[in-house]
């Protein structure tokens, strides 16, 4: 039996529910990252950050995906699932994901300071780990670019203004 194809316009198709998920992180005056866990062509997870919201550093898009994906599957192991991220995973999340086992990984924005799957370092496919996961960068990447530049640029003006 052959490896079933991968449908890159289900890649385009899943991106977009993680980024109604980052649009979600943006309302709550969060970091606009979002992430969403596929199964068989069904979202089995979805998640945005709230780290602001719960106080807590770890709670970023792809801890909370893969935790909801988990408890949907009933098993910590998720081989046969991609994860669709609006920015590359920072080295915790992708630490995660390789403990996870994720079978793949799909992402939006590269990140230049801390991306963990190609950026900074590879964490995703490093060689002495026990596991890899399949990397597929810069699906709709500018849609996602876009949103964490329009965050961040709101950010800075806000503190100048409080500022002056």
């Amino acid at each position: 039996m052959s490896d079933p194809l991968i449908d890159l316009q289900s890649d385009h198709y899943f991106m977009g529910e993680a980024l109604r998920q980052a649009l979600r992180a943006a309302a709550a005056e969060e970091v606009p990252v979002g992430a969403v866990v596929v199964r068989e062509g069904r979202v089995i997870a979805r998640a945005f950050n709230q780290v602001e919201l719960l106080k807590d550093a770890t709670a970023h898009a792809e801890m909370l995906a893969i935790t909801q994906a988990e408890a949907s599957l009933g098993d910590w192991r998720l081989n046969e699932c991609t994860l669709y991220v609006t920015k590359e995973p920072c080295p915790m999340c992708a630490g995660a994901l390789v403990h996870a086992r994720m079978g793949r990984v799909v992402f939006g924005a590269r990140d230049a300071k801390s991306g963990c799957a190609g950026g900074v370092l590879n964490l995703l496919q490093f060689p002495a780990f026990n596991h890899q996961c399949d990397v597929v960068a810069g699906v709709r990447e500018e849609e996602c670019r876009a949103m964490l530049k329009q965050f961040f640029a709101q950010q800075r003006a806000s503190k100048a203004a409080g500022q002056g």
